[in-house]
C-alpha cells in the first residue's frame, strides 16, 4: 500500500507517492497442530498401557523432576516412547515423521536445498492428571522441538481455561509500555490451547508453557516428548 502525500512548494502543489511500507516478521514463534491419524485405532491400546504403567509407578513423579511444580497428576519415567509394545513404537514413529516435517517447514530457507531430516525423541512421558491437577510454568532443555498429544483431554475446556496448555510470549519486555499502539500484542502475553483428542502441538524448546488447573471427574492423559534434530 502506498502513501500520498502533497507537498508544498511555493504557490504550487505537488503529488508525491511517497515508498511502499513494508512489513518484516520478525522473532516469530512458530507452533504447529496435527491430528494423529490413527488416534482412534491406538487410543485403547495406549490408554490401558499407560494404566498399568501407573499402576507399577515407585513414585508418582517417577522421573523425579522438579515434583513441587505438579500437583495431583502422575507422571512416568522420560523413556516412555522407548517402550517395546507395538502402539508404543507405532506412535513414536508417527511423532517423528511429524517433526521432521515440522522442522523442514520452519528450516527451509537455510538448510541446503537437498537435504534428508531425522528427528529423534530423546525423552518422553506421560501425565495422567486428576481433578485439581496442574503443572506450572516450565521450558525444556537440552533439546530443540517438544510436542503434546492429547490421548484423553478428559473434561478440558477453553472458555474456563480448564485444563488448557497456556504458552508464555517469550519476549519478555515486549509490555513494558502500553498504549493504543501495543494493542496488537494483546496485552496479555500468554496463548492458551483448548486440548482436543487426538491432537498433537508442536512448539519449540524454550518457550515458556504451562498445564493450568484442571477440574474434571475423567483423568487428563496427555503424552510428551523432546526431540533432536538432525540432517543429512
Amino acid at each position: 500500500m502506498t502513501i500520498d502525500t502533497l507537498l508544498g512548494l511555493g504557490d504550487d502543489l505537488v503529488l508525491t507517492e511517497a515508498p511502499a511500507i513494508e512489513a518484516i516478521t520478525t522473532w516469530t514463534t512458530p507452533l504447529f497442530i496435527a491430528q494423529q491419524a490413527d488416534h482412534a485405532f491406538l487410543k485403547d491400546a495406549l490408554v490401558n498401557y499407560i494404566y498399568q504403567c501407573k499402576a507399577d509407578q515407585s513414585e508418582q513423579i517417577d522421573s523425579l523432576v522438579a515434583p513441587i511444580a505438579k500437583h495431583k497428576l502422575f507422571e512416568s519415567q522420560l523413556n516412555f516412547l522407548d517402550a517395546q509394545t507395538p502402539e508404543v513404537m507405532e506412535l513414536k514413529r508417527i511423532f517423528e515423521e511429524l517433526l521432521a516435517e515440522v522442522a523442514f517447514e520452519v528450516n527451509k530457507h537455510v538448510w541446503p536445498e537437498e537435504v534428508d531430516v531425522e528427528a529423534n525423541i530423546i525423552e518422553s512421558w506421560y501425565h495422567v492428571t486428576e481433578n485439581g491437577g496442574y503443572h506450572d510454568a516450565h521450558s525444556h532443555p537440552n533439546c530443540s522441538w517438544c510436542g503434546i498429544y492429547y490421548l484423553d483431554p478428559g473434561e478440558s475446556t477453553l472458555g474456563d481455561r480448564n485444563g488448557v496448555n497456556r504458552f508464555y510470549d517469550p519476549r519478555v519486555n515486549a509490555e513494558h509500555y502500553s498504549d493504543a499502539g501495543t494493542a496488537y500484542l494483546s496485552g496479555q502475553g500468554v496463548w492458551d490451547f483448548e486440548p482436543k483428542e487426538g491432537q498433537i502441538i508442536f512448539f519449540p524448546s524454550y518457550l515458556k508453557h504451562a498445564a493450568l488447573t484442571y477440574f474434571g471427574q475423567k483423568d487428563r492423559i496427555v503424552i510428551a516428548f523432546n526431540a533432536v534434530i538432525d540432517i543429512y
